[in-house]
């Protein structure tokens, strides 16, 4: 029998809840070994987002990478993504006395210069590493930090976890709110973390190219930087081989002003793929092949 919708929801709003509750309960080596277990599972049984990784890695770097390469950026992608994810549900409950002592970051003085300016600052970042405890290690700090939420398709489980973001100290920001809230935010000297690697028509975008192919990259970070003075500083959190982890923060991305507003948008959007892109090579099984970068054509938008 197939269930419908509402019954699909049902089911994953009551077990949502009690999800979180059994793997906040669990020693974190115990919780960190069934999510790799449960991503290697997911890697193995999604044939189709195999297919996809290797595609997306041969379309970035052809022969450089062999085919056991490729397959061990796969395989290790899920494998920390599903540590990620187990991290992530412990934050609320764990993050002081647990994660915090297992993260080191570098870079933090370019996050502070930024916000010292008073403008705000705009975090620039990817579907990368943890990027959800990259927002709450600035809270941790004592910063006013934002996040931009797309609303979930149950809002029973949208509110469920904006709730669980709110207790780790984080704005919730929905992608349906006034953009007005994201400028009082940016006045008040807050940061707001962005994810600019991603091809979405939801977003406004510019063909530019990442990875050598042009791809449609969001752009409204670059355009409230412009209109509002915020800084953009990109930045990522990087799980280690151990399970601690790495934050790095690169220097503010500038343009000198050319009188042109695209073109302007345009230059500080590219910069902050070309500093996302360094990090992507770096750090190759951390990063979402399995999302087809390269969907849209600009022949298709013009």
């Amino acid at each position: 029998m197939r269930f419908s919708k509402k019954a699909k929801h049902d089911v994953a709003y009551f077990l949502a809840p009690r999800l979180f509750a059994l793997i906040s309960g669990l020693p974190r080596r115990l919780a960190l070994f069934l999510g790799a277990v449960l991503g290697l599972a997911a890697w193995r049984l999604s044939r189709r987002d195999r297919h996809r990784m290797t595609r997306h890695l041969t379309l970035v770097y052809g022969s450089s990478l062999s085919g056991a390469d490729k397959h061990n950026i796969g395989r290790d992608f899920f494998v920390n993504s599903g540590k990620n994810l187990v991290d992530v549900i412990r934050l609320k409950e764990h993050y002081r006395d647990e994660i915090k002592p297992l993260v080191k970051v570098d870079g933090l003085e370019h996050i502070d210069r930024a916000h010292e300016k008073g403008h705000g600052v705009i975090g620039v970042t990817g579907h990368i590493g943890n990027f959800e405890l990259l927002a709450v290690f600035l809270a941790e700090l004592g910063y006013h930090v934002a996040v931009i939420g797309r609303e979930m398709y149950d809002p029973r489980m949208d509110r469920f976890l904006v709730e669980n973001r709110e207790a780790l100290g984080l704005a919730n920001i929905a992608t349906t709110d006034s953009p007005r809230r994201l400028v009082e935010w940016l006045k008040d000297g807050g940061i707001v973390g962005v994810l600019i690697d991603i091809d979405s028509s939801r977003v406004r975008g510019m063909f530019m190219p990442v990875f050598g192919r042009l791809a449609q990259t969001p752009v409204g970070q670059s355009v409230l930087s412009l209109k509002t003075g915020a800084a953009l500083v990109p930045g990522a959190c990087l799980r280690n081989a151990d399970n601690t982890y790495r934050i790095t923060f690169k220097p503010e991305v500038t343009v000198q002003p050319s009188g042109d507003f695209d073109r302007d948008v345009y230059n500080l959007t590219l910069k902050c793929s070309r500093v996302l892109e360094s990090i992507i090579h770096e750090n190759k099984s951390q990063w979402i092949w399995i999302h087809n970068r390269w969907c849209a054509r600009p022949q298709e938008t013009a």
